[in-house]
């Protein structure tokens, strides 16, 4: 997955945004139906045709449906996480409806497969594992590996620091405040894992239960490599959609 530093975002996305947003905080209750093109497009300042756009991203992603004749309503999610990602933006807004619990605090130690990924020169990274909790339910386990120079960066930063605690903070929205030069990319990969041990302890799974694992590599506008995220997320808490659309040129 790659965000392009310098890619103006479009109306619709940015509409789209919000009201996704909106939704996940519980303004719009599922069954509950959204303001109508006209409303939107008038509160916003926008044309009814980025509206009806917006609504297409949304429908597409299943956080809302349309009935003719009657509206657009925000779609039950059964319990499940479901959100879309395509741009580094939406990653940082997992702050709006998800909390961060630290199951390993943020340390300095060596990691060669990891320092290797990040271009060090060095074996030493920091690090930090904290599981993911969608309404108390813990649907993810990331372990954040950081350039010691970055690392340091976070290390004031007391929710970071202590087992256990819980916030809603993201990492990349903690650098993205602290880094000289901003996150710009994200480079993805996506594969089958099965649950070792430990990520089974963490998750309340048994070993060897099928998992999504999201490897992460996060690039500043200088192309520079500050973040490496390995994350461990249960199928059937967890559900990843994206689109895709094909180039017109």
């Amino acid at each position: 997955m790659v965000a392009s530093a310098g890619r103006r975002e479009s109306g619709y996305a940015v509409l789209a945004r919000e009201v996704r947003n909106q939704i996940l905080r519980g303004r719009y209750a599922d069954g509950r139906r959204l303001p109508t093109e006209a409303e939107l497009a008038e509160r916003h300042g926008v044309s009814r045709q980025t509206v009806r756009r917006a609504f297409q991203e949304l429908v597409a992603e299943g956080m809302v449906y349309r009935v003719p004749g009657r509206g657009t309503f925000a779609a039950s999610r059964n319990g499940a996480y479901i959100r879309q990602f395509g741009s580094v933006e939406d990653l940082m807004g997992l702050s709006v409806d998800t909390r961060m619990s630290i199951t390993v605090p943020l340390h300095r130690r060596v990691d060669v497969e990891a320092a290797g990924r990040l271009r060090l020169s060095g074996d030493a990274v920091y690090a930090l594992t904290f599981r993911r909790l969608h309404d108390a339910t813990p649907f993810c386990l990331t372990t954040v590996f950081l350039p010691p120079e970055v690392g340091v960066r976070l290390t004031s930063v007391p929710e970071l620091g202590t087992e256990g605690a819980i916030s809603d903070a993201t990492v990349i929205g903690l650098l993205d405040t602290r880094l000289e030069a901003p996150i710009a990319q994200a480079d993805q990969s996506i594969t089958v894992a099965l649950a070792d041990a430990p990520v089974a302890r963490r998750l309340g799974c048994a070993t060897g239960h099928p998992l999504l694992r999201a490897d992460r590599l996060y690039f500043d506008t200088d192309e520079r490599p500050v973040e490496l995220a390995i994350s461990h997320f249960l199928p059937e808490h967890y559900s990843y959609r994206t689109t895709l659309r094909r180039s017109l040129a």
